[in-house]
Parts: C-alpha cells; sequence; structure tokens
C-alpha cells in the first residue's frame, strides 16, 4: 500500500454544478481534484460527493484534511 502524495499545498476553489463527483485521495491523479484512476494499486479509494444544488467548493488538494474532501487548512502545516 502506497501513502498519499500531496498533489498542491493549497485549496483547489471551484464552481460546481449539481451532480456525482470523484475526489481523488491519493493525490496521484492528473486531473486534480478529481480522481482519474491513478490510486489503483495503493490501496486507496476516491471519494464519492453527491450535490444537488450549485456549490462553491474548496477542495483540499494536500490530501491531510480531516474534512474530506474539503480544504480545512492542514496543508499550512505541512513540511
Amino acid at each position: 500500500m502506497a501513502g498519499k502524495v500531496v498533489a498542491g499545498k493549497g485549496s483547489i476553489k471551484l464552481e460546481m454544478g449539481p451532480g456525482t463527483y470523484w475526489w481523488c485521495q491519493c493525490g496521484r491523479s492528473a486531473k486534480q481534484p478529481f480522481c482519474d484512476g491513478s490510486h489503483m494499486g495503493t490501496g486507496l479509494s476516491p471519494i464519492k460527493v453527491q450535490l444537488a444544488e450549485k456549490s462553491s467548493i474548496s477542495w483540499c488538494a494536500c490530501k491531510h484534511t480531516h474534512t474530506s474532501p474539503r480544504c480545512d487548512g492542514t496543508h499550512k502545516t505541512l513540511p
């Protein structure tokens, strides 16, 4: 099992429409903050997010948030 990779030190703020999204939890996806299947073999899986209405989301890019998939500022404490 491989650990999480820090994809970025900050959040990825996006306006999202209603729908289903898959947040990359491993940090390896080339389509951050969303999953592209790069987690295969890591033991990690993407997190399903369903939005009923248009929302502004601050997606976590460091992958160490305690409020997955939303940024909680944890990236500020990473080396």
